[in-house]
């Protein structure tokens, strides 16, 4: 026997069992760098090629948002569907020359949190001037020996001391997500990041001294690789279609220094940045941005500041009526994906 509305009641079974779900989700996205470097240890380029592609997409198919308007959003539960935030971390003068072209011609706001004791100098990120000392080609001593952290310590490079442009090339696709260390200096580059990773600025900057004594060279930034200066921070902020936001003075671990430090560093790379620039700085990002890199103080001493919002570094999507801690937002970090790829991420990451 045919049971009529049977199919109706069905539906209606399978709407009233379903988890609850917000319709109106978020995905802020975290980039870095819009360059297409010889290698990429830390895998923070994305390609113009590839950046475009990302745009474009965006553009056909997302709600973009600008992260303030995202907040207010949150504020009064008005967070559209399928919107998308773009945010770039640390603050390379490439996010000026590469990045922004891209983002005026498709119509895409931006965040770019800026490291603001970086700005102007011509020096590397840390991590980029070891990646140069030891991963390029040339010859440096054998022997690596540093003191670090209270403790000494010493690596072999043996033959790769002298590392070849053949070599160089065999190598370029490494990185420190991979399992296992092609040379020893690989494996150098990986201990020294680890290690150099918690320290503080005065520390790290010691360390790299010496790096740079021992390798025989001198640390002034490559060209392509050096931070936004005063004037390249103006004309990135030009007509409102990027913001810039905090990410500290010196880019350290937070949670690896005391409390005075920490409130150093947040409240005075916010008024650096407000010096140059004529305005308010009102969002935050913590460096490096997972749930061990900051702590519950860490979030008090940013409110306290005066910022408005910060995002952390860990995966997830943002809803408003969630309850949602404006001041720890989920970011999804995006590698050096081809147009197709990040479609179907993006499509995966809202669950399409």
């Amino acid at each position: 026997m045919r049971v009529r509305g049977l199919g109706r009641i069905r539906r209606i079974w399978r709407w009233a069992t379903a988890p609850l779900r917000s319709e109106a989700e978020a995905v802020i996205l975290l980039y870095h760098r819009v360059f297409e470097a010889l290698i990429d240890p830390q895998l923070l380029c994305v390609t113009p090629q590839n950046f475009s592609a990302h745009m474009e997409h965006l553009q056909r198919r997302y709600r973009v948002l600008s992260l303030e308007e995202l907040r207010r959003g949150i504020l009064e539960g008005t967070v559209p569907k399928r919107a998308v935030v773009v945010t770039f971390d640390d603050g390379y003068a490439d996010n000026l020359w590469n990045a922004r072209p891209i983002l005026e011609r498709c119509g895409v706001p931006a965040t770019v949190f800026v490291a603001a004791g970086y700005v102007g100098q011509e020096l590397e990120f840390w991590w980029d001037e070891v990646e140069r000392l030891l991963l390029h080609p040339g010859r440096v001593p054998r022997t690596l020996r540093m003191d670090l952290d209270g403790g000494v310590y010493e690596w072999d490079l043996g033959d790769a001391a002298e590392y070849t442009t053949a070599e160089f090339e065999r190598h370029r696709g490494w990185r420190v997500l991979m399992r296992g260390d092609p040379t020893p200096r690989h494996r150098a580059y990986r201990e020294l990041c680890r290690l150099m990773r918690p320290l503080p600025d005065a520390e790290r900057r010691r360390v790299l001294d010496g790096l740079r004594e021992w390798a025989g060279v001198d640390g002034k930034a490559r060209w392509d690789y050096r931070p936004l200066s005063r004037p390249e921070l103006l004309e990135l902020t030009r007509d409102g279609l990027v913001e810039v936001g905090s990410h500290t003075l010196s880019h350290p671990v937070l949670s690896a220094l005391s409390l005075e430090e920490q409130h150093r560093e947040i409240s005075e790379s916010k008024a650096t940045l407000e010096a140059v620039l004529g305005r308010p700085v009102v969002h935050f990002a913590y460096p490096y941005g997972s749930p061990a890199d900051y702590t519950s103080e860490t979030v008090a001493l940013v409110r306290e500041a005066g910022f408005e919002g910060a995002c952390s570094n860990f995966a997830g999507t943002v809803s408003a009526g969630r309850g949602l801690d404006l001041y720890q937002l989920p970011r999804f970090l995006v590698r050096n994906w081809t147009g197709e790829e990040f479609a179907r991420r993006l499509a995966r990451w809202f669950r399409e």
